[in-house]
């Protein structure tokens, strides 16, 4: 208990070094005041959970200029365990339990490669007949054998004269000509079809990160349309806000493994989605899956949305 008061006089001391009230570390760190002031004071229970203990020191830590790994590592006994280290260690506890299932008799078993055998045995004889039945089927050899009859015009006048033979040939060349053009004219109405699909197709671009490391800006384009589903594996905090950075997700909160959020924001043309745990939570823009362009716990998303018109 005294490592605790410790870290959080440390952290505290740290602060007042910098210049900075807990108005200012809460709009560095997005983390709310009264829990940096359970930080410093080493009331851990007003958390939302034991994941955000750590974290939330992490970022206490590396705002106010310290070494966050060193600190974790120090006080590492004195904060409270994340979910994953009870699961390992209550795995490692409990006896392994081992279920005895009774095998097949001996009589199956001697059984099988005969039953086996057997069947194969089947299995060619019914091929065998089916090719033999195919092969001398009546009407097959007389179709194979049979020869297409050709068919003659006799309504064809002769050519009697040089006259009707130019005749003939400036028909010939005048419906080549007709099919040419009429070929032509087809042609591009195919290729815009392919370029009107293909413009519709959406694009989002690679993430690029802020200065402030903890934002990545991305650019949606090809689309009219940006329905958002973030789908939560474990416990994070999710909000969305407008370009105005007010909180346009009415149930802004800590979600749970489990839940789904959707949120149709067409009518913006930028959303910033604060993760309190991005290694919890999956982003769909359109159904495609968002690629997040750094792997850090806490971080801002940003989605600059160039409405296809």
């Amino acid at each position: 208990m005294l490592l605790v008061a410790e870290l959080g006089t440390r952290l505290k001391e740290a602060r007042l070094s910098k210049g900075y009230s807990l108005d200012d570390l809460q709009e560095i760190t997005k983390i709310q005041k009264r829990y940096l002031v359970g930080i410093e004071e080493g009331n851990y229970s007003i958390m939302p959970g034991s994941f955000y203990v750590r974290a939330f020191i992490k970022q206490y830590a590396e705002a106010v200029g310290l070494d966050a790994e060193e600190i974790l590592e120090t006080y590492k006994k004195e904060l409270p365990s994340t979910p994953n280290d009870q699961v390992s260690q209550s795995m490692t506890n409990s006896p392994s339990r081992r279920k005895v299932t009774k095998g097949p008799s001996n009589k199956m078993m001697e059984a099988m490669p005969k039953i086996i055998v057997a069947l194969f045995i089947v299995v060619i004889i019914v091929a065998i007949w089916v090719l033999w039945q195919s092969k001398n089927s009546p009407g097959t050899s007389e179709e194979n054998n049979s020869t297409p009859e050709m068919e003659y015009d006799t309504n064809v006048k002769p050519i009697d004269s040089e006259k009707d033979k130019k005749e003939q040939e400036t028909k010939d060349a005048q419906k080549n000509d007709k099919e040419d053009t009429n070929s032509t004219e087809e042609t591009p109405t195919d290729e815009d079809d392919t370029d009107q699909t293909e413009e519709m197709k959406q694009t989002i671009s690679a993430g690029t990160v802020e200065a402030d490391g903890a934002t990545t800006s991305y650019m949606l384009t090809g689309t009219d349309t940006m329905k958002l589903k973030i789908e939560v594996s474990g416990p994070t905090f999710v909000g969305i806000r407008n370009q105005q950075q007010q909180e346009i997700l009415t149930d802004t909160r800590v979600y749970n493994a489990g839940e789904v959020i959707e949120f149709d924001a067409s009518t913006q043309n930028y959303v910033r989605i604060r993760l309190g745990n991005s290694t919890q939570a999956k982003i769909y823009i359109n159904d495609e899956l968002l690629t997040y362009a750094q792997q850090i716990v806490t971080q801002n998303i940003v989605i600059n949305f160039n409405k296809e018109q």
